[in-house]
């Protein structure tokens, strides 16, 4: 059978401005603090970044019954309910929070337009920690719809003040589907000023609509707890090209590459280069002989760290106060 010829990389791909955040607030705190950092839920969702900050001293737990008193405790990149900042407030542990400034963005709409008097309506998976955590800014009043199928079921109290929000993570054209029906129900429903779904979401999914074409096999590197990853995948699957989710090179198999001519290859963004590199290794050894990136949106997003975590890299000292332009650092 013919062996693949050309790997095709997307372009954006990989780690966004908030894995490099939420990852390098467990690197700081364990810099800074030493080990064990207990982490509240995996910090991003990606096997290998686990592994390796547990190889480090990060303990990851779900329970903070699990963290001893006086402890450093990092809250994961997807966001925590009101209940568990209590908890971890009254268990008196020092909290950084690593949850992804895009997130806490929808959080703190949430609030304010509850106390406004506002019901919700909120786009995303069911059991998703970012959808857990949203829903859990509130006692009540939040309505999770998957499909469109719950978009018909869902009964708010009162229709005058209803609002919308998403799981940053979703597919973008689904969760379009599922806002417009939302709006064709509740025509006078208030939706965000930006949308929800995050720009990393939007251009790794912008970037398989572009490569997709292109290829004969769409592979994605990614975890399968990672909702973006996944998404990709459908996404290319959904535009007729063979994919694939792996989450390391070892999960490649030869047969998927028979006949195959071109390669498309694309991450998650909670999946490292490292692992990419590791599938164009792979690839290679199948037979590919080229590797071709193609043109994208160039990302320069930085979020600025928490204080207390902004240690200078030479001498490991914490730093002054930087301004958030100059204070972040991608890591």
């Amino acid at each position: 059978m013919n062996k693949p010829q050309e790997i095709v990389l997307a372009e954006p791909r990989g780690f966004c401005a908030g894995v490099d955040r939420a990852i390098e607030i467990v690197e700081r705190a364990l810099q800074k603090f030493g080990r064990p950092i207990y982490v509240r839920h995996e910090i991003v969702h990606n096997t290998y970044v686990v592994n390796d900050l547990k190889s480090k001293g990060a303990i990851f737990i779900e329970d903070l019954a699990e963290v001893p008193p006086g402890a450093t405790l990092i809250f994961s990149a997807h966001g925590v309910s009101r209940a568990v900042q209590d908890e971890a407030r009254a268990r008196g542990f020092s909290i950084f929070d690593a949850t992804c400034p895009l997130v806490t963005k929808v959080h703190v709409e949430v609030a304010k337009l509850a106390r406004e008097g506002y019901e919700f309506i909120m786009i995303g998976h069911k059991g998703h920690p970012e959808v857990e955590g949203t829903m859990g800014q509130l006692d009540s009043g939040i309505h999770l719809v998957e499909d469109l199928a719950d978009v018909a079921r869902v009964q708010p109290a009162q229709t005058e003040k209803l609002a919308v929000v998403t799981q940053t993570t979703l597919s973008v054209d689904d969760a379009a589907e599922i806002t417009a029906a939302v709006r064709a129900r509740f025509p006078s429903i208030r939706e965000p000023k930006q949308q929800d779904i995050c720009y990393a979401t939007q251009n790794r999914q912008d970037a398989v609509k572009l490569l997709s074409p292109q290829v004969d096999l769409v592979i994605v590197v990614g975890s399968p707890t990672s909702s973006n990853s996944n998404r990709l995948r459908e996404l290319a699957a959904r535009l007729g090209t063979a994919a694939h989710m792996v989450d390391s090179a070892d999960e490649l198999r030869a047969e998927w590459f028979d006949g195959i001519a071109r390669v498309g290859l694309t991450a998650g963004a909670s999946a490292p280069e490292v692992l990419v590199q590791a599938v164009i290794t792979r690839i290679k050894e199948l037979g590919a002989v080229s590797v071709r990136k193609m043109s994208g949106i160039e990302e320069s997003v930085k979020f600025p760290l928490p204080k207390g975590l902004k240690l200078d890299a030479a001498t490991g000292l914490e730093l002054a106060e930087r301004s958030p332009e100059t204070g972040a650092s991608s890591g």
